[in-house]
């Protein structure tokens, strides 16, 4: 999916307005500006590395050489990447600050709120436009890795400052003391959990799929030998009947009561009877 890089998922969003009502957005987002507490909700989630919303006049879009577009309304585009998949971030949205989504996309049309979060997670779905090519430079990072790894590049520094003050017994203190102030960052980079066993099966279809078409390192599908020997057809049709033979089978018997430690009790098993003919049934009687 283009919209995945790694831990990373890039959305953007495209929302028509109607041009009367562009200057309330405009306003409330001035009000959120002035007042950053109303986006408390929204600045406490972690995983989000940013969230933006802009205002498109009908008459702001980029010419590139069509001719102009006669559009009937104004559009408001929201990018944002965050860590995680597509459904724990519109429920940590709704859930974080759905006051704050309600005025943000006030004047979109059709905006149905953002609880109860099906229909908003509707709207989105609709309106979302996907991402055609997405770079990610850390890819195996998510946001709290790289500002951990941030904070722990901060310290090695201030320790590497103070090399020319510090005797064996305070570096190794200065050293310490590090590694327990940033012992949350020093784990290794890589990729989350699945968040479903078809995610993961699609990974690993779509990793064999490009393993056997393309080969390692890009250099052509891999040249595997493959010597197959099929089974004679008497074989295989005197197994399908249940004929195997008397030694065969005292063989395999022997086999598991080794494994088990126990003597067979095959012969121990009731018999079942053999089916009889089916009675006969009384000749009817004709009605009087």
């Amino acid at each position: 999916m283009s919209n995945v890089a790694g831990k990373a998922y890039g959305m953007n969003v495209v929302t028509p307005m109607r041009p009367g009502m562009t200057w309330v957005n405009t306003f409330l987002f001035m009000v959120s500006r002035a007042m950053p507490k109303t986006l408390a909700g929204l600045l406490g989630l972690g995983f989000i590395h940013f969230a933006r919303w802009v205002m498109i006049r009908r008459d702001q879009w980029p010419q590139l050489g069509q001719p102009p577009a006669k559009l009937s309304n104004d559009y408001m585009l929201f990018c944002s990447n965050f860590n995680g998949t597509w459904d724990q971030y519109i429920d940590a949205f709704a859930d974080g600050i759905p006051g704050g989504l309600d005025l943000f996309w006030y004047s979109s049309t059709k905006y149905p709120n953002s609880i109860p979060v099906e229909p908003f997670k509707g709207y989105i779905r609709a309106n979302q436009v996907d991402t055609n090519y997405y770079y990610n430079a850390t890819p195996g990072s998510g946001q709290r890795d790289i500002k951990l790894a941030l904070k722990l590049a901060y310290d090695l520094r201030g320790v590497a400052g103070q090399l020319s003050s510090l005797d064996d017994a305070g570096l190794g203190a200065a050293f310490q003391k590090l590694l327990i102030d940033n012992q949350g960052g020093l784990g290794s980079p890589g990729y989350a959990p699945v968040a479903s066993c078809d995610t993961a099966a699609a990974d690993r279809n779509r990793a064999d799929a490009e393993l056997g078409r393309w080969g390692d390192g890009g250099t052509g599908p891999i040249d595997a030998e493959r010597e197959t020997q099929p089974l004679p057809a008497e074989t295989i049709i005197a197994s399908a009947a249940n004929e195997d033979g008397e030694a065969e089978k005292q063989a395999v018997r022997a086999a598991v009561s080794a494994v088990l430690g126990t003597a067979s009790r095959i012969a121990e098993a009731p018999k079942v009877a053999e089916p009889g003919p089916a009675p006969e049934k009384p000749p009817e009687t004709p009605d009087a």
